[in-house]
């Protein structure tokens, strides 16, 4: 899980992922997991792997296949500094303000990383009236407090300088818990199949896109440039099997294996696809499911869509409590997830 955790404690937002590129960037490359790669103009990591089928001789017009994993996560950009130094944000992402209260943020100016804690403003418990303590904040509310003087704090931070919540990764029984798990764990996923793919006739291109919690950007301009056959998005998704939710609406079970997403209300996944997917996770038993995300969106489609149409499918980590610091995804599921995507790649 070394590689996991480094991933999810770069910190990279929506516009701003040069942080979380280069580390991926620097790791295959010191692995030789591909023949090219290289960064589009939005930002976003392509790299190219040859056909390198088990007999050795040269493929034909191989299939082309897009992997897409994206390297954003929620976060903010500051938009304003006030009098007293205090930060304001403006959301890159999804955001429940419920999980907002007395959070730790990394300010990420451009000399280094400041500390600081996030609040929303208003009165402390023991002097806010009843109708106060109801009262659930909008994100413009929030404001990040960096300790130091607002002369310090302009002289350090700009208009447009990204902050990230800040939680660690660490083990929680069958569980590794941490921030930004979505979608940290498809770049993994990604990476994890690609090292253990001994030979295949198809051409992969991995890319690892920008800007996805914002309206799927960066995939949508790598899918024109690939021109895939095939494309197979690489992310997370629900996992509401807790209390408080109803059981239709749990999404995943925890524990089953990786999600094939059949849709979600951006995209249809090609059912031929799924279908072969599942016939080789039968074969080699390798657990997965199958979900349905009623909200929500992914790279996946906008492959789909891309010039005159791409057969997709969408592969999805199950994880708990999604957009917050407390993501939790189950082992079987990690493991389960690489291994199903190194298993078909094989066979193409």
């Amino acid at each position: 899980m070394d590689l996991l955790e480094r991933l999810t404690q770069t910190p990279s937002v929506p516009g701003r992922e040069a942080r979380i590129r280069a580390v991926i960037e620097e790791y295959v490359t010191a692995k030789t997991l591909f023949d090219e790669i290289h960064t589009d103009a939005m930002g976003s990591l392509i790299a190219v792997r040859k056909a390198r089928p088990l007999d050795g001789q040269a493929v034909d017009k191989p299939v082309k296949v897009m992997l897409a994993a994206h390297m954003d996560q929620i976060g903010f950009l500051v938009r304003h500094i006030d009098d007293n130094g205090f930060v304001r944000l403006n959301p890159v992402g999804g955001f429940d303000t419920r999980n907002l209260f007395a959070r730790t943020v990394r300010v990420c100016a451009k000399d280094g990383d400041l500390p600081g804690v996030m609040n929303p403003g208003g009165r402390p418990i023991h002097i806010a009236t009843e109708e106060e303590k109801k009262k659930v904040p909008l994100i413009g509310d929030f404001f990040v407090d960096l300790g130091i003087s607002a002369d310090d704090v302009r002289a350090k931070v700009q208009i447009g300088d990204m902050v990230v919540l800040d939680g660690p990764f660490h083990h929680v029984g069958d569980y590794v818990v941490s921030q930004c798990l979505d979608n940290r764990v498809g770049c993994w996923a990604q990476i994890r199949a690609l090292e253990n793919l001994s030979h295949h006739s198809c051409d992969i291109y991995a890319a690892w896109t920008v800007q996805e919690e914002v309206g799927l950007r960066g995939a949508t301009a790598a899918a024109f440039g690939i021109d895939p056959d095939i494309g197979i998005a690489c992310d997370t998704t629900l996992c509401c099997k807790t209390p408080g939710v109803p059981d239709e609406d749990r999404v995943t079970v925890p524990g089953d294996g990786v999600a094939l997403h059949v849709m979600d209300s951006s995209m249809i996944s090609d059912i031929g696809l799924i279908e072969d997917l599942e016939r080789i996770a039968a074969q080699k038993g390798i657990k997965y499911q199958r979900a349905i995300l009623p909200r929500g969106g992914q790279d996946g489609a906008a492959i789909q869509r891309s010039r005159s149409g791409v057969r997709t499918v969408s592969f999805a980590c199950p994880v708990k409590y999604i957009h917050t610091v407390t993501e939790m995804s189950h082992k079987d599921d990690l493991e389960s997830y690489p291994a199903l995507l190194t298993a078909w790649l094989e066979t193409l």
